[in-house]
């Protein structure tokens, strides 16, 4: 345990639980009742599902999901800590007992009779648990947060690895005691992330940074990824099958079409690290490998960073061997994590094809114009032509190295050709000028 926890904080924990297990249980209940009551119950099952085995004995990690439950509010090391894994609880809760009255499945395998003391723990399950409740799986989303949290506080190579091996067949036993057809576990576990995501331990809350967008071009770029997520979960519905996991991708653009309408960059969680959270990263994979894949074709003919002045390059977002001979990044891209940094590493997450505004340029002038006397700096973006560039520019202009934004831009493209700045981000770049009084710089003609 954490020597440096607050005080007190195990009667905050019982008051939360008093208020959770109630809820649970009503919430719960309510919809197995409700549910059994309709007509139009159907299921969704895999032709080769009917292969997996019946394990009596796993009926045990199943259970033990109610003790450490229980067992996750003595972990938290503050009232923060403590008051968002409940609400993330809570959250799971709501969204999923949600899920059951709008979508409700029923599991068609029938469990044959059981002895002994695990026939006796699956009669006391079956006494509460009916089976509907299937999708997503409250059981994994419960289990993502929990997981979660005791992986913030279990330390040493050994209790790690029993701590994951423990919680892996937690997740199997809903398959093996016959409990949950599969695809109530990838539905379960988005929704498990996703109340991760909601409600970060670290860091503002998404509902905390919601703030519509004003320009034109966000609102486009959010319906064309919304177009995206549609077309997607309607080709996961009609076709079925394996072209559910459309529904995946669906999730990621419609996170993405959200970060652009009302979230803005810290939609993306990138951490102060340079990696995105890890809630975002599972939510966000299908678009994040399409994004990586384009920033490579885009950059394909031309990987390499590009001087712009001595000892300030200008570039792609580096890969894990890309990052020799700088001593300091500069990192510029919302949606793309970085797998390897620096010590010397500044993160001023900006949105794709979006010009960052004049605030974000004055942040990164300063951050270049502090990381550079370190040794060598990369100034990055997903593909180095437009945030990184404008970046860069922002910096000459602060530094007195250019008296224009269009002899900052020029000289820009002398060096990296591939550059696109377009009118938007040359009126950041005059914002940033104008709203600095010392700054000797003339307006671009």
């Amino acid at each position: 345990m954490d020597n440096t926890r607050e005080q007190g904080l195990w009667k905050r924990g019982v008051l939360w639980l008093l208020l959770l297990g109630p809820l649970f249980f009503a919430s719960y209940g309510f919809a197995n009742w409700f549910t059994g009551q309709r007509d139009d119950v159907g299921s969704l099952v895999f032709a080769w599902e009917p292969q997996i085995p019946l394990w009596p004995w796993t009926i045990v990690p199943y259970w033990s999901i109610d003790l450490l439950y229980g067992l996750s509010f003595l972990l938290p090391a503050c009232r923060r800590e403590m008051d968002r894994h409940a609400l993330r609880l809570l959250a799971a809760q709501v969204i999923c007992v949600v899920c059951f009255l709008l979508w409700p499945l029923r599991f068609t395998f029938e469990r044959p009779p059981l002895d002994g003391t695990f026939g006796l723990m699956f009669d006391v399950l079956m006494g509460f648990d009916k089976p509907f409740n299937q999708a997503p799986s409250l059981h994994i989303t419960l289990l993502v947060i929990i997981w979660a949290m005791f992986a913030n506080h279990t330390r040493g190579l050994l209790w790690r690895g029993l701590l994951h091996g423990w919680m892996a067949l937690i997740g199997i036993s809903v398959l093996t005691t016959w409990q949950h057809h599969f695809i109530d576990l990838p539905t379960g576990a988005l929704a498990g992330f996703f109340c991760l995501w909601l409600l970060p331990l670290q860091g503002a809350r998404p509902l905390t940074q919601i703030r519509l967008a004003s320009d034109p071009r966000r609102w486009r770029l959010a319906l064309r990824y919304g177009l995206g997520a549609t077309l997607c979960a309607v080709l996961a519905v009609k076709l079925g099958g394996t072209w559910l996991w459309l529904s995946w991708l669906a999730v990621a653009l419609a996170m993405v079409a959200l970060n652009y309408l009302l979230f803005g960059a810290g939609g993306f969680q990138k951490q102060a690290d340079g990696r995105l959270s890890p809630a975002a990263t599972v939510l966000l994979a299908p678009y994040l490998l399409g994004a990586w894949i384009n920033s490579r074709l885009w950059t394909f003919r031309k990987p390499a960073p590009s001087q712009v002045v001595e000892g300030i390059d200008l570039g792609r977002l580096p890969a894990m061997g890309d990052l020799g001979g700088y001593a300091a990044l500069v990192d510029l891209c919302a949606e793309l994590p970085l797998q390897h940094t620096l010590q010397n590493y500044c993160s001023l997450p900006s949105l794709d094809l979006v010009a960052p505004d004049a605030l974000t340029c004055q942040r990164a002038a300063e951050a270049i114009e502090n990381l550079r006397h370190k040794g060598p700096v990369l100034v990055c973006c997903a593909l180095g032509y437009s945030r990184s560039a404008t970046a860069v520019a922002a910096w000459l202009l602060h530094s007195g190295r250019c008296q224009s934004v269009d002899a900052a831009v020029t000289l820009i493209r002398q060096a990296r050709p591939q550059v696109m700045l377009g009118p938007q981000h040359l009126a950041a770049l005059q914002s940033m000028v104008d709203a600095q009084p010392g700054l000797e710089v003339a307006h671009a003609g």
